[in-house]
């Protein structure tokens, strides 16, 4: 019995001390995992530093290279920052909707339903943008809030959109984008009408848009990717709601632009009892029809590559999808070309921001005849590698010839009718584009690389051909212009000299007979300056107080 109970007492002492050890050994895991969970957030505080560290680097090296010469005086670096904001914002809207029922189209679809999207959804934007231009005159005193209330009321069709996500609502879809649109180019439109005002004196025109553009660039690029991993993640509905969110935040900040980007309200020249609000190409003036034409030239064929490629390459019709299990199949292909599409605009946007002092004119010639040359050499010599930098040069053509053209309307179009004109040329692009895109479905149908780009290359050369033997007819007429002035400053001089020799009588009789003239000349050109003190020439570019 007592050795029982001894047993029993030696089985609890043990218990006991495996308890203790229990206990002891989970006090000690406890330690470990605070000691654990300290060191993982001390790691995640300090990775959290480092973080936000690295984004305010980088956002003071952006600040630095937004307000760089002057840009924070003017206050072109608030635009630069409002208009990458507005392009991300765009960026989203665009990743949100290409994954909904109303951009489903599949790319190897019939090319008829293709042909319909583009006319649908491109076609009534077109044609709503010119229109856009006198409304944006009219309230050109008030410019930054018309910045405003196109970011506004962008969000507010975002809103409406992710509404219409879940149900499928295509009307409502189909509107709101085309809404999204016209906004988006209407401010397009305000921000390059406003360029002018902003500008520093250290830089020039070009330059100026090229830095807008060159940062627009890199914030839409750095939101798509963003942009489609929060639509895999949340759907299009949440990321439409953050772009709504984006677009709102942001035009609080176009308020906060610099007053002097409104323009006063002044006086227009009157054309027949009629203000002269409406701008064509035919009335725009010699050097910016130049640079339309060349820029409308560019304008068609980069949306005819782009339909011209997309359906050759799904139907098989290149060389290099000819052989078996090619390395470059058609994703890798697709891919391989739109990343040398967006790659050649950010090296034109580049290449114009370093093109301070050359001419705009100049420049929108030689983007066509480059994309002309490069076009020839593809059609010649077409494989893979050749279809890559023809990508890669008409969107590099296209960027630059864009900024130059703008800077050369921002030049040459005085600010009354400044808006206008860009929405007629924004308009006239559209169209030249989505043409180009039609003519690129057609001719894909031949499964013929050579047959598209040779005839292509051909309405290239010929518009280039056409463009120069204008510009040659233009310079030609200046000089004949300027010689006939030369010659009658050479009678005028002859003419003093033969009253010299006269008899004095008759000298002091045409003297005074000159002098009367010469009063009454004056007079009529005081008058005539008394009365252009309040009217504006619509072509005659205004001073900019900032530059």
């Amino acid at each position: 019995m007592q050795g029982g109970w001894d047993a029993a007492r030696e089985i609890s002492r043990r218990v006991g001390r495996g308890v203790a050890d229990a206990g002891r050994a989970t006090a000690r895991a406890g330690r470990a995992t605070v000691r654990a969970g300290k060191a993982t957030a001390g790691g995640t505080a300090r990775a959290g530093k480092a973080t936000a560290r690295g984004a305010q680097k980088v956002g003071q090296a952006t600040r630095r290279l937004t307000y760089a010469n002057g840009a924070d005086r003017t206050g072109l670096g608030r635009l630069i920052e409002l208009t990458a904001g507005h392009s991300g914002g765009d960026a989203l809207v665009t990743v949100a909707l290409a994954s909904t029922v109303f951009f489903g189209v599949p790319v190897g679809e019939a090319r008829g339903p293709v042909a319909l999207y583009l006319v649908i959804t491109m076609l009534p934007f077109a044609l709503l943008a010119p229109f856009v231009g006198p409304i944006l005159d009219r309230f050109r005193s008030g410019r930054r809030y018309v910045m405003a209330g196109t970011l506004f009321g962008r969000g507010l069709l975002c809103f409406a959109m992710a509404a219409a996500v879940g149900p499928g609502d295509l009307p409502t879809l189909f509107v709101g984008a085309l809404g999204v649109l016209v906004l988006s180019k209407a401010y397009n439109v305000s921000r390059a009408a406003i360029m002018p005002s902003v500008l520093p004196a250290d830089i020039t025109l070009v330059s100026a848009n090229a830095r807008v553009a060159l940062f627009s660039l890199v914030s839409a690029g750095v939101m798509v990717p963003v942009a489609a991993g929060l639509t895999a993640w949340l759907g299009s509905a949440a990321v439409l709601r953050t772009a709504m969110v984006a677009f709102l935040l942001i035009g609080v900040l176009a308020v906060r632009l610099p007053r002097h980007v409104d323009s006063p309200e002044l006086e227009e020249e009157e054309a027949g009892g009629r203000p002269l609000r409406w701008r064509t190409l035919l009335n725009v003036g010699p050097a910016v029809a130049e640079a339309v034409w060349a820029n409308v030239a560019i304008r068609l064929f980069s949306g005819f590559l782009l339909f011209f490629l997309l359906f050759l390459v799904q139907d098989k019709g290149v060389p290099w999808l000819a052989v078996r299990d090619p390395f470059f199949d058609i994703p890798k292909t697709i891919a391989l070309l739109a990343a040398a599409a967006g790659l050649g605009g950010l090296v034109g946007a580049m290449v114009a921001n370093w093109t301070r002092n050359h001419s705009p004119q100049l420049i929108t010639l030689l983007t066509l005849a480059v994309t002309g040359a490069t076009t020839i050499v593809a059609a010649v010599f077409f494989g893979l590698w050749t279809a890559v930098a023809v990508s890669l040069v008409t969107a590099f053509a296209q960027e630059l010839g864009k900024l130059a053209l703008d800077a050369i309307v921002q030049r040459e179009i005085g600010e009354e009718v400044r808006s206008s004109t860009f929405g007629v040329v924004e308009a006239v692009l559209q169209l030249a584009w989505v043409f180009g895109g039609l003519v690129g479905l057609v001719l894909s149908l031949a499964e013929s690389s050579a047959a598209g780009l040779i005839t292509l290359a051909v309405a290239l050369t010929g518009a280039f051909g056409w463009l120069i033997v204008r510009r040659r007819q233009r310079i030609r007429a200046a000089k004949l212009g300027a010689g006939v002035g030369g010659q009658a400053q050479d009678q005028r001089v002859r003419d003093l000299d033969a009253r010299d020799l006269q008899d004095p009588d008759e000298r002091d009789t045409d003297v005074r007979d000159q002098g009367a003239w010469d009063h009454s000349a004056q007079n009529q050109r005081a008058d005539r300056r008394d009365q252009r003190v309040d009217t504006i020439d619509s072509t005659k570019p205004l001073t900019n107080p900032h530059g």
